[in-house]
This record gives C-alpha cells, structure tokens and sequence, in this order.
C-alpha cells in the first residue's frame, strides 16, 4: 500500500524528481537539490470525472491542451502536464509497485517529450567512454544484451527508457543516465546465470516473469556523449549480418524506436522528432544487427558488439 507521509527527492534522467510515492529504484537526490524539476502528486478527487471523459471518447489514453491522461483498470488514471507534473487519479486503493512501473515508464517518457528530449525504448551501456544504445522490439534481446556487457565490465547508463539530448560538443548528442536498475525476464536470467531468488519480481505476463535487477556497483551516473545505436533485429536466416544503416533507415530506426512514440502525432512533435533524429544520426553510427535466435550465444553476441565498437565501427 502507498505511504504519502512526505515527499521525497530523487534524481533521474538529469532531473530532479519530488514524489510523494517512494520510488527506492531512483536514486535519493542531494542537499543541493532543493528545486524540483518534476512532481509527482496524488489526487483522488479527479478520479471520476477523468475517468467519466475517457469513458465518453471509448478511450483508455488523451491528449488535451498537451497533457497525457491515460487510464490503467483497476489501478488509477495518470496524467502528465507540461513535463512537470505527474499525477495519480486512484481508483482504488493502489499499492507501490503496480504503480512504479506506469510512473517510471509511461509517465516519465511524456514527461520527457513534453519536454523535448527524446526517449529511445531500449538499454545504452557506457563503451570506451562514449553510450552506445540497444533497440529493437520485445523479445529482440537487448536487455539481455546489455546485462551481458554489463557483466564484462561495461557500466549501464539506461534500461528501458534513453534520455538523449543535443547538448554535447558542437551539437552532438549525449545520453543522460536514468537510474541503476535492469528489468530482466526469466529467461534472460537463464541464460546468463542468474538465480532469480536474488531479484525481486516487477510483473507477470501469463507465466514468465519480469525481475528487477539493482546494478548500483555497475552504474555511470554522469552524461556522456551517444556513440552509436545497435538495432537487434531476430530473423528466420542462418548466418549473422551487421551493417551501417543509411539516413533512410536510420531516420526509421529512430521513429519506430522511440518510447511511447504514439504521443508525437498527438503531442504534435512530429516535425521535432524528425528534426532531433537527423541531427543525432548526422553525429553517429546506426547499425542493424540481424541474427538467428538460436545461433549465437548471449557471451558471442556481446563480443561482437565490443569488436565493432572498438574497431571504430567497420563491419564485414
């Protein structure tokens, strides 16, 4: 069950974020963090008449004047203003870790696009001082990847969520960190040795589950410029093909990547989200990294990718 005695600071995705709900995955800001950049608040005595609006449109998320409301049965309604302001609509009573997910997914990636930074979905580990970014859709291993990396040394910056902005040198993009923590399916556990009794469990999909996995010893907590983004695509071939994407395909890379990337036609960000994604694809590498889901081991996939980023980027 929630516990709303007080507020507390928290930092992440570079800003500083006050919440009324404990969020122990974030980290606990400092002394110095005395101005929030993000709120999240809850108020129950919205709850019906939002619920009333999307009911009337047969909805279960909106964007009116620019804020995100959307609606998650059984649970609360959210909503997200002016990349400010988180708050819970509870339906019901409403416990920590249902609610978690929705805050630091949905909520903190509009809260992102209200604020123009662009939020890829997937994980960006730190290489040789630069982030390199994994995307592709469910199922496509690049968490799995990631926590192989992470397992060799390389530190993570981001799971889930890559808060990337144009504020490097000479315009070029950097990743902001997130917070350290993975969130890792059984079977990837499997396959890289994990025992799931050291990890708590986030969420069930009919029977595999989804653990969270602190990596605090494994985290880089500072800005660094973005490297590259690997798209980690499974395909029905045989052998494993990985190439430097074009402008075209990178640009497509980008939109079909993006977290929640529904929000920008209705956010009308589409005109931005070209914008940023040209200018951040004039600055990097993007490759496409196909390959048979069963041909390569998890420990070969991640030495592919550290051959390529040490070599600079040439592929075979």
């Amino acid at each position: 069950m929630l516990n709303t005695a007080q507020s507390t600071v928290y930092r992440a995705f570079g800003l500083t974020v006050s919440s009324e709900i404990p969020l122990p995955e974030l980290v606990v800001a400092g002394e110095e963090d005395t101005q929030a950049d993000v709120v999240i608040q809850i108020d129950a005595s919205q709850s019906a008449s939002l619920y009333a609006e999307l009911k009337a449109q047969n909805r279960q998320l909106i964007v009116k004047d620019g804020k995100v409301i959307f609606h998650i049965p059984h649970l609360a309604l959210f909503s997200i203003e002016d990349g400010r302001t988180i708050t819970v609509h509870p339906l019901t009573e409403i416990f920590q870790k249902e609610v978690r997910l929705y805050l630091l997914g949905t909520c903190m990636g509009s809260v992102l696009l209200q604020r123009k930074i662009l939020p890829m979905h997937g994980s960006a580990i730190l290489m040789n001082g630069k982030a390199y970014a994994f995307v592709g859709l469910s199922g496509a291993g690049k968490s799995t990847l990631a926590a192989a990396l992470i397992s060799k040394g390389y530190p993570l910056l981001s799971d889930d969520v890559i808060a990337i902005t144009p504020d490097g040198e000479d315009g070029g993009p950097v990743v902001t960190p997130s917070y350290p923590q993975q969130k890792l399916w059984q079977n990837s556990l499997t396959q890289l040795k994990m025992d799931n009794q050291d990890y708590h469990p986030l969420y069930e999909i009919d029977t595999a589950v989804k653990y969270s996995v602190p990596v605090s010893s494994d985290y880089c907590s500072r800005i660094v410029p973005l490297g590259g983004v690997f798209e980690l695509q499974k395909t029905d071939e045989e052998t494993v093909s990985l190439k430097r994407c074009t402008t075209l395909e990178a640009v497509q890379i980008f939109r079909g990547h993006t977290f929640r990337d529904f929000l920008l036609p209705m956010l009308d960000l589409d005109a931005w989200h070209f914008s940023q994604s040209t200018s951040i694809i004039h600055h990097i590498d993007v490759y496409r990294l196909q390959r048979p889901a069963s041909l390569l081991t998890i420990d070969q996939l991640a030495q592919l990718i550290i051959e390529t980023v040490d070599e600079g980027g040439q592929t075979s």
